[in-house]
């Protein structure tokens, strides 16, 4: 067994040492590893080493082999190691002799070197200098341009450093530092421009009164210059350039402005210097801010328009309140005109004709409230001119000026009310200082005076010696002159509006018809209506009227004259106003005929008469008429004899009405009902009263009246009185009801009241005179009478 385990194991190790030597090196781990996991390693080094004593003869047997060959090349490489020293000995040599030789040549090369490296530096340098030079000429441009303060040229030399020059220039620290101040640069040249616009917007709202002002006198002399003839032209306007586009560059548009100014009218450009405007424009233009500088200065313009549209609170106060609110408006649309013509768009007509209407609602609106405040017809007047010249200044601008005319005819209305107040005031004092009595003229030069002042014509009165009484007191030649003072006032308000005479004709005859039928008719007839107005005043103011209403179609001559529109024209507005002198004339003759029935109504006041008294003996001729009434019949022929002026209607009528008056008064208190008792011997004390009142109308106070016509006021009476004062009841009863009835304006209701009245004291009498048969007698007639009298009444009634 021994043996067996020896020889195995001499095996394993010999197929491990067969392994060591055919393996690669890389796997040989696991084949010793084998070695190392038996027990035999000793035996196994000792079986390696064998192998290697082996292989080491094998190899020394090899190199006895090949030793020869060995040592002859050996000897060969001796041989070639002296050659070889020769070689280096002689290298060195020649190399010695080649550095000597080659030294100078070095020298020259270095200096030929040298020499083409300082010629392209200067070429390099030159080249560099002639790109920097450019940069820095125009940076010294640039800097020339900012100090004389030419923005618009150094806005241009700076975008042609930044685009032009300095790409081309390189990158220098000089360059970078150009490049970085170039929009500090831009900034100032901009917020310079931009002080520069704000200054000028300052200076135009200060001075747009001026402006404003230059404006309107230049309009005002152009329209003085203006024939009537021609129609006329467009004031302040001018014959202008417009900026074409092909105007490129600040100077085009300078020389653009130059040319402008030296057409225009004098005004806003001799006031203002308008270069801050369009050198602002250009330079916002050229840094790409058109759109934000046109806005902004909108905008401000848009703030002192407002500014401009606001009136003062007390500008009604004075006209040169109003002077300066229109300089200032004028002012500033004169600018924007001139801004909108020479600025090539900063503002556009849509927006000045909208700012134009904004300003027109304001200052329509401004005007109607502040002329409201005024009574003083000469300042509207005033203000209504100065309004005309503000509206034609700015038509002269091309700005559409219609609404303000028609507000002028509004404010017509407001200053024919005005003037309606002053004219109240003047009639009234005319009225009040008026003595109203005939005017006395003593020389032939006052009546010329008089008649050139009133259109008043009289032959007959011509031909009498001076001195002598024109017809009328002093109020109709004054009123009648304050009618033309009147149509004056309005013809001065209708001129300049731009109407057709027909217009001026109808304005005039519209404002004249209230002054007359409104204004005058009202002083009229406080003048007739007032306190202690006697009757002498009430028949001359009947006269005067007569007069001024015969002088109405002179008033109607005198207005077509002055409108040159003929009385009968079409559509002509007539004077209907001139009624007012009929109507005060009707409401004199009321007057009259009221203050005279009231004046007789005091004297029948005094009327005391005694209802009991008895009746006289004797003649009813003895009986003398009452105080009262004589007091009355010698009043109204005194009243009466101041007639004599007047027109013979209103006289009659007069008379008429009063002797009716006193029969009515007389007759009511006859069979007033308080009377419960009447005697016969009253009735005979009103039949002399009665007689004296047909006495003085048989004397004929007033003439023109025909036959006994004055008479037949008394007839009721006059007939009733003598039925009873004569009792003749028989004919009375016999008669009633036929034409030729003696009482037949006898009322059988009114002498039946008076019967009963003397019943009652016929009963008294009877009662206290029982014995006395002739009362008796009498009580009984009077009863029969009634009888009868009622049966007539009873038969008739049915």
């Amino acid at each position: 067994a021994a043996e067996m385990a020896s020889a195995e194991t001499a095996a394993e190790h010999e197929r491990i040492l067969r392994e060591i030597e055919s393996t690669d090196t890389n796997c040989i781990g696991p084949t010793l590893r084998s070695v190392y996991d038996g027990r035999e390693h000793g035996l196994f080094v000792e079986k390696l080493d064998a192998r290697i004593r082996n292989h080491d003869r094998d190899i020394e047997k090899m190199c006895n082999h090949h030793y020869q060959g060995f040592v002859d090349s050996i000897t060969e490489l001796l041989k070639v190691r002296g050659e070889a020293q020769k070689l280096k000995s002689q290298v060195t040599d020649t190399n010695r002799r080649l550095q000597d030789d080659g030294k100078d040549l070095l020298g020259c090369m270095e200096e030929l070197q040298q020499c083409r490296l300082q010629q392209r530096n200067i070429a390099s340098t030159v080249e560099k200098l002639s790109l920097c030079l450019p940069v820095l000429e125009t940076y010294s441009r640039l800097q020339e341009q900012m100090r004389a303060k030419r923005y618009y040229p150094a806005l241009r030399t700076l975008e042609q450093l930044e685009q032009t020059c300095l790409p081309r220039a390189g990158r220098y620290r000089f360059c970078s530092i150009m490049a970085d101040n170039i929009p500090h640069l831009r900034t100032h040249i901009r917020d310079t421009a931009m002080t520069q616009l704000k200054d000028f917007l300052e200076s135009i709202r200060k001075h747009s009164d001026k402006i404003g002002e230059t404006a309107i006198r230049q309009a005002q002399l152009q329209r003085s210059l203006d024939s009537s003839a021609q129609p006329r032209p467009l004031i302040g306007r001018r014959v202008r350039k417009e900026a074409g586009p092909g105007a490129k560059g600040h100077d085009s548009m300078m020389e653009q402005n130059e040319d402008e100014e030296e057409e225009d009218v004098p005004g806003a450009q001799e006031l203002v210097d308008f270069s801050p405007v369009y050198r602002c424009l250009h330079i916002y233009t050229v840094l790409g801010l058109r759109d934000e500088f046109e806005n902004y200065y909108r905008k401000q313009r848009r703030k002192q328009a407002r500014l401009v549209l606001q009136p003062h609170s007390n500008m009604h106060e004075t006209l040169d309140g109003y002077r300066r609110y229109f300089n200032q408006i004028v002012g500033f649309f004169v600018v924007e005109d001139h801004v909108l013509h020479t600025s090539q768009g900063l503002v556009n007509r849509v927006y000045v004709e909208e700012l134009w209407e904004l300003a027109l609602s304001k200052i329509v609106a401004a005007l109607r409230t502040h002329s409201s405040y005024c009574d003083n017809p000469d300042l509207v007047l005033d203000l209504k001119n100065l309004i005309v010249l503000f509206a034609d200044t700015l038509q002269g601008y091309g700005f559409p000026v219609s609404q303000l005319f028609d507000m002028l005819l509004e404010i017509h209305e407001q200053y024919g009310e005005i003037l309606l107040k002053r004219w109240n005031l003047t009639f009234r004092q005319v009225l009040d200082q008026d003595n109203y009595s005939p005017i006395p003229v003593s020389t032939e030069q006052e009546y010329k005076n008089y008649t050139s002042m009133f259109p008043f014509q009289d032959p007959e009165l011509e031909k009498l010696p001076f001195p002598k009484k024109l017809p009328f007191s002093e109020f109709v030649p004054k009123v009648y002159n304050q009618l033309k003072e009147f149509i004056y006032a309005c013809l001065k308000y209708s001129e300049d509006l731009h109407l057709s005479s027909t217009e001026v004709d109808d304005m005039i005859r519209k404002s004249t018809n209230l002054l007359l039928s409104r204004t005058l008719s009202h002083c009229l007839q406080y003048a007739i209506k007032k306190k202690n107005v006697g009757m002498a005043e009430l028949v001359q103011v009947i006269i005067n009227t007569t007069h001024l209403e015969q002088s109405c179609h002179f008033l109607e001559e005198f207005i077509s004259n002055i409108t040159n529109v003929p009385p009968d024209a079409i559509n002509s507005t007539k004077l209907y106003g001139t009624s007012t002198f009929k109507d005060a004339r009707h409401a004199a003759e009321a007057e009259i005929y009221s203050s005279l029935n009231a004046k007789i109504d005091q004297f029948l006041q005094l009327a005391d008469y005694d209802w009991m008294s008895p009746l006289q003996s004797g003649s009813n001729l003895q009986l003398q008429p009452s105080d009262f009434l004589i007091d009355l019949i010698t009043f109204l022929q005194s009243t009466f004899s101041v007639f004599t002026n007047l027109p013979g209607k209103v006289a009659q009528t007069a008379c008429m009405s009063a002797c009716k008056h006193i029969s009515t008064s007389l007759m009511q208190l006859l069979l007033d009902p308080e009377v419960r008792q009447i005697s016969i011997g009253v009735l005979h004390q009103l039949d002399a009263d009665v007689r004296e009142c047909e006495g003085f109308a048989r004397a004929g106070p007033v003439a023109g009246f025909q036959g006994d016509t004055l008479l037949l006021a008394f007839s009721d009476l006059r007939q009733l009185l003598d039925l009873f004062t004569q009792w003749d009841w028989s004919s009375y009863l016999a008669d009633y009801g036929k034409p030729t009835c003696k009482y037949l304006r006898v009322n059988p209701h009114a002498a039946l009241a008076l019967l009963e009245k003397m019943r009652e004291t016929s009963r008294k009498n009877v009662v206290f005179a029982q014995f006395r048969k002739s009362d008796r007698d009498r009580h009984k007639l009077i009863d029969t009478v009634i009888k009868q009298l009622r049966n007539l009444i009873a038969q008739h009634t049915s």
